[in-house]
């Protein structure tokens, strides 16, 4: 695995060697010793997937204050996925960082406790799963808004479809005043 630095510190692009034949291809998406070896975390505690269709925006999801970290990859289509730094306490607090995953690719993006996680689907369908080193707590669910201003994401989508929860999403501001 190819463990790479991305400009937001904790925020890593994982590489996973893949082996491919004629048959298909094998690869490693978690290995415990190799993950503590690169400092990342080794217990996760829940499994999640999503599947959405073009132009289908979700996020900027994070939950407080039981963060979760997450290993984000793409199964089946394309994603640009993105986290954006909302550590108050940060020198990049505010900044984002932004990626394509998928299953070409094989990308994974590791996402620390700390930061607001979302996706925009550039496929015709995308399945989403991520790795969680906490549990959901309904009653922390927080929303980053997708277009904030502050933040300044460059979506590759100007009319995205999003969820009523989405679409209410707070300004970084608000979140953080």
């Amino acid at each position: 695995m190819e463990v790479v630095a991305t400009e937001l510190p904790g925020v890593l692009l994982l590489r996973p060697k893949t082996f491919e034949d004629t048959r298909g291809f094998f690869m490693e998406t978690f290995n415990a010793r190799d993950f503590g070896a690169a400092g990342l975390p080794t217990q996760f505690v829940q499994d999640n997937h999503s599947r959405s269709v073009r132009n289908v925006l979700r996020g900027l999801h994070f939950q407080s204050p039981t963060w979760q970290g997450k290993l984000v990859r793409t199964v089946v289509g394309e994603v640009f996925d993105v986290a954006v730094d909302i550590r108050p306490e940060s020198a990049t607090f505010g900044r984002w960082f932004g990626t394509v995953l998928s299953a070409q690719n094989r990308h994974q993006l590791y996402i620390p406790p700390g930061f607001a996680h979302g996706f925009c689907v550039t496929s015709e369908v995308a399945d989403v799963v991520y790795k969680c080193t906490a549990l959901y707590e309904p009653s922390e669910d927080r929303c980053l808004r997708w277009d904030d201003r502050d933040v300044g994401v460059e979506w590759p989508v100007e009319t995205p479809l999003l969820s009523d929860k989405d679409a209410k999403g707070l300004s970084l501001r608000q979140l953080f005043p």
